[in-house]
């Protein structure tokens, strides 16, 4: 039996069909994915690609499908995650009435022994273990049950953008929560046009990097004030 969009399955792995549906079980591997980074992060994203390969769930939808060129997808992600992140702080988060300062990151002014950590956990639990969660899955499971219409897009985009918010709330408060979901929005909608994940994994890394190094080299002042001093 061939599923909708899915790889051909034995007539006996109803493990997997239930996995993909939304039964108890796939509702308790809901759950399970979802706790996974209280414990560790990127625990998760790494769930979810368990998840898939035991649901035989094909990686393309999740967003993992191969790019055509790994060179243009690198050289885009890059060159998109450091100027959205520039168009953000000098731009949208002054005009939101943002702080200058990120408070919640400031302990990284001039802070060489923290960097090693920080980059990890900018290109490992936030670049891919977000992305992974927040478009790959939650694409997948809200597009099953909303469907694929310009609606069904829209609804869950904003059903994911408004999440991914929500997770920044409590170490960045509402200027961590207003910058992260218009970051869902737009890395949202260019996920729901394309299916495609890995320049969104690129750029979500570069745009955390590019914060990372203007609060590193203490220019957050600075470039919060560069256009509306």
């Amino acid at each position: 039996m061939k599923l909708p969009g899915g790889p051909l399955l034995p007539p006996d792995d109803q493990f997997a069909r239930r996995l993909r549906g939304f039964g108890p079980l796939a509702i308790l591997a809901i759950l399970i994915i979802l706790a996974g980074n209280s414990v560790l992060v990127p625990l998760s994203a790494l769930l979810v690609l368990v998840w898939a390969w035991r649901s035989r769930t094909p990686w393309r939808e999740i967003g993992l499908a191969r790019p055509e060129s790994w060179g243009r997808t690198l050289a885009v992600g890059l060159a998109f995650g450091c100027l959205f992140k520039l168009v953000m702080k000098t731009v949208v988060m002054p005009l939101l009435g943002a702080p200058a300062i990120n408070h919640a990151f400031h302990f990284l002014v001039g802070n060489t022994a923290a960097l090693p950590e920080m980059i990890y956990v900018v290109i490992i639990g936030a670049a891919f273990g977000e992305e992974i969660l927040f478009r790959g899955y939650a694409f997948e499971r809200l597009g099953k049950l909303f469907g694929s219409s310009a609606g069904a897009k829209t609804l869950i985009v904003s059903i994911t953008a408004a999440w991914f918010g929500w997770e920044h709330y409590a170490l960045q408060g509402l200027a961590g929560v207003e910058q992260a979901a218009i970051v869902g929005v737009v890395f949202g909608t260019i996920f729901a046009l394309t299916r495609r994940i890995w320049m969104l994994i690129v750029a979500h890394a570069a745009f955390d990097l590019t914060a990372v190094a203007i609060i590193y080299w203490n220019l957050e002042s600075q470039v919060a004030h560069f256009i509306f001093r």
